[in-house]
């Protein structure tokens, strides 16, 4: 309308003819002619505008009223997040935000579920293929080694006991096998005495049958399923103290254990993940100092080559293989200190690139790779052995690291695995000042 007001005047005052005083009649039909027709424009202007304007002011109105709605869902997920502190046997939740007109909105949080019936760290967790999940194994109070399994039932919330490991053991890995069963290899019992013995818990009967005896006693080693079925076992100590270089295959057709070349340097507390390609990737870790190396084991010729060096060396950390291919590394325990850095290992270059910087530093943390091919990173200690309740998530598209919540309990030494629904399901280790957890949580 301000428009209207500053062109049409000067429109009537440009046709009034002012050297013509002496004719007032003509002057003025003149004049009526030009008013009725500002009259009528201003008419057709108003029908067109207003219209357009009430219906921008309605679309503002709407848009404000979303953003208002996402507002207070962002709200409502952080004040439910804090109430679920406060609940210990809950069944698994999600959180579900409703929009208008019918629409929904699906927010991840965390939610406790069932509590196992141990409290235990340093244990073992695998998804089996009917979608719960077995956790067997850890440590109890004053160290003491565990042998007790239990399963979590998906959908119901639940653990129930199932076989006891026929050895106590920590520090330990498993491995599910391709029919199902899951390998569990070496570990500590208590004193750091190393195991050579393995075990195979069978998914359909719920017991466990041993699994030949490895070359070589070990813990805090790595253990990966080959394409061809069988399970190479990597590094490790046999005494707390010393690193090994040596790796081993086991057959599970055969149930017999097989050496296979050495590594070029020893390490434990490092990390290992199956490429695209088969091989193997082994990173960083720990000897006489923490390692920036890594090193490629290929399965058909049984040898290793190095590859190129992370930008920082590192142990305690995670490790992941993603969609494309490329691998994430997380976090850990520099020769410095702790650090919040990551790195990509570029399987076509083979060299490695920083992916980005947390916001938390953390080490004794779990990886997971959620079914969006992001990763989520949850939990750990930080420098001062406090365990963390924070959690983040790399966006493997962005290459950015995001808050994603907090726990219900700060955690360390705990494990995780995806379910088959795409949550993420996070049970047991250490709370503040070593307390042990028998508590579970779903992420999702």
């Amino acid at each position: 309308m301000e428009k209207q007001n500053t062109i049409h005047p000067q429109s009537v005052n440009s046709d009034i003819d002012e050297t013509q005083p002496t004719q007032p009649t003509r002057l003025r039909a003149c004049i009526r002619s030009k008013l009725t027709w500002i009259i009528c424009t201003i008419q057709i202007i108003a029908i067109i505008v207003i219209p357009t304007t009430i219906i921008l002011t309605k679309k503002g109105n709407v848009a404000e009223t979303n953003l208002a709605t996402i507002m207070m869902t962002t709200t409502r997920k952080e004040s439910i997040s804090w109430m679920l502190t406060t609940t210990t046997t809950e069944p698994p939740s999600t959180l579900i935000t409703t929009a208008e007109q019918g629409s929904t909105t699906r927010e991840a949080v965390w939610a406790l579920t069932g509590r196992m019936n141990r409290a235990r760290a340093c244990h073992i967790q695998v998804t089996l293929e009917n979608g719960n999940v077995l956790v067997a194994g850890g440590v109890a109070y004053n160290n003491i080694a565990l042998s007790s399994a239990e399963v979590y039932n998906s959908s119901t919330g639940l653990w129930t006991t199932t076989g006891e490991m026929k050895t106590a053991r920590a520090y330990h890995t498993a491995s599910r096998l391709i029919n199902g069963n899951v390998l569990v290899v070496g570990g500590t019992e208590n004193n750091n005495n190393a195991l050579s013995s393995a075990e195979v818990y069978n998914a359909s009967t719920g017991l466990w049958t041993t699994a030949g005896i490895m070359n070589t006693a070990r813990f805090l080693h790595t253990a990966s399923i080959l394409a061809n079925g069988s399970v190479l076992v990597v590094g490790g100590t046999d005494d707390g103290d010393t690193a090994l270089s040596s790796a081993e295959v086991y057959d599970p057709s055969t149930e017999l254990w097989t050496t296979t070349n050495n590594m070029s340097t020893t390490r434990f507390f490092h990390t290992a993940s199956i490429l695209a390609n088969e091989n193997v990737l082994v990173v960083g870790g720990g000897s006489d100092v923490y390692l920036r190396s890594a090193e490629v084991y290929n399965p058909f010729t049984g040898l290793w080559t190095t590859t190129g060096n992370m930008n920082t060396e590192r142990a305690y950390h995670t490790q992941v293989t993603l969609a494309n291919g490329n691998v994430l590394v997380v976090n850990g325990f520099t020769s410095m200190s702790l650090s919040r850095s990551t790195e990509m290992y570029n399987l076509s270059t083979e060299l490695w690139t920083t992916a980005g910087i947390m916001n938390a530093v953390r080490w004794h943390h779990t990886a997971s790779i959620l079914s969006n091919g992001n990763v989520l990173v949850a939990g750990g200690t930080e420098l001062s052995y406090n365990a963390l309740s924070s959690a983040e998530v790399y966006d493997s598209f962005t290459g950015l690291w995001t808050t994603a919540g907090t726990m219900n309990e700060a955690r360390c030494y705990h494990t995780s695995s995806m379910l088959t629904n795409g949550s993420v399901l996070v049970a047991g280790g250490t709370s503040h000042n070593g307390v042990l957890l028998s508590s579970a949580e779903l992420y999702g």
